[in-house]
C-alpha cells in the first residue's frame, strides 16, 4: 500500500487530537502539558498526517546549543508501520540540527528504541518508572536546622546552578514553567542557609507525577520526597528514577513503590554535558528529561 506521510507544525487546533492520542497510549501527560510544549517551542512541535488524516505527534525542547530533547513521539495504532514515526523523528532531527544543537536526547520505551537506534541514537543510561501510593504516617525526620519551604523567585539562581550540575545544562525555562504548573514545589535549605535540593509534584491524567527532585545528598532528597508525597494531589503516584542512582531506587522501594516499566535515555551527537544522575532523584518526565 502506498502511503503519503506529511509532517507539519502543530497548532492549537491539533491539541484535541494530540491529547486523544496520548490518552489512547495510556500516558500520564495532560492537555495543559501540550499547551506548555507548544508555548515553549512553537516551531518545534510537529504533527504527522497519513493520507491527509492526523496520525502522530512529536515535540522538541531546546535547552541550549549544547542540548535539546525529543518527546511525545506518538503514532496512531492504525498508522503504525507506515513510516509515520520515522518521518516525525527525521523532522525533529532536521529542525534541531538546523539550529546547530550539539546533542539530542530522548527517553525511549522498549517499543521505540529500535527506531531511534536506526537514526544513530545510543543508550546513555537506563531508568525506570516506579508506581505507588502516597505513604501513610509521619514524614521522614529532618536534621536539626534543615528547612523545607516553598520555593520563591529569589531562590531561582541557586536552584538553576544546582540543577545544571545534575542535568548538565540550564533548563531554567522548563523548571520555571513546571513550578508554575506544580501542585507543590519545595526547596531544601541547610542550617547554613544553602539550598541543597529542590523538588516538585504535579497532577497527571492517570497519577500524580513526582519530579524533578534534585539534591546534593540522599538525606536532602529523602526529606523532599517525603514532604512532596505527603501533599500529592492524588493517592496514585508515578516516579521516574535513574537505575544507577541506587539511593533513589532504594528509597522508592522503601516507600512501597513498585517497578512499572523500564526506559532508556538515548542520545545522538556530542554528549559533552552529561550531568550527574547521582543528583537526580526524580526526573522531570520522559518528554523533557
Amino acid at each position: 500500500m502506498n502511503t503519503s506521510v506529511r509532517v507539519r507544525l502543530m497548532t492549537r487546533s491539533d491539541l484535541d487530537f494530540a491529547d486523544s492520542l496520548r490518552a489512547a497510549a495510556g500516558w500520564n501527560q495532560t492537555r495543559a502539558d501540550w499547551e506548555r510544549f507548544l508555548a515553549t517551542e512553537p516551531a518545534g512541535c510537529f504533527l504527522a498526517e497519513c493520507d491527509g488524516q492526523p496520525a502522530g505527534t512529536a515535540t522538541t525542547t531546546v535547552y541550549s546549543d549544547e542540548l535539546a530533547w525529543i518527546g511525545m513521539m506518538l503514532v496512531h495504532p492504525d498508522c503504525r508501520r507506515r513510516g509515520v514515526g520515522q518521518a516525525l523523528l527525521e523532522r525533529c532531527l532536521h529542525s534541531l540540527r538546523d539550529r546547530r544543537i550539539r546533542c539530542i536526547k530522548l527517553d525511549a520505551t522498549p517499543l521505540g528504541q529500535p527506531l531511534y537506534e536506526k537514526s544513530g541514537f545510543r543508550a546513555e543510561w537506563s531508568l525506570a518508572r516506579w508506581e505507588g501510593t502516597t505513604p501513610r504516617g509521619p514524614s521522614a525526620p529532618r536534621a536539626e536546622g534543615v528547612v523545607l519551604r516553598p520555593w520563591s523567585a529569589s531562590d531561582f539562581n541557586a536552584l538553576i546552578a544546582l540543577d545544571e550540575e545534575a542535568f548538565g545544562v540550564s533548563r531554567w525555562r522548563v523548571l520555571w514553567s513546571l513550578s508554575q504548573a506544580s501542585h507543590r514545589a519545595l526547596v531544601h535549605q541547610s542550617p547554613r542557609g544553602e539550598i541543597t535540593g529542590f523538588g516538585m509534584i504535579r497532577a497527571g491524567s492517570r497519577a500524580a507525577y513526582l519530579g524533578p527532585v534534585v539534591a546534593n545528598s540522599l538525606a536532602a532528597a529523602t526529606a523532599l520526597v517525603s514532604a512532596l508525597l505527603a501533599e500529592a494531589p492524588t493517592a496514585r503516584v508515578f516516579w521516574d528514577v535513574p537505575d544507577q542512582n541506587k539511593g533513589a531506587v532504594a528509597l522508592a522501594q522503601q516507600l512501597g513503590f513498585g517497578l512499572q516499566r523500564p526506559l532508556v535515555r538515548m542520545f545522538v551527537g556530542e554528549n559533552s554535558r552529561p550531568g550527574d544522575p547521582q543528583k537526580q532523584f526524580a526526573l522531570a518526565g520522559p518528554e523533557v528529561g
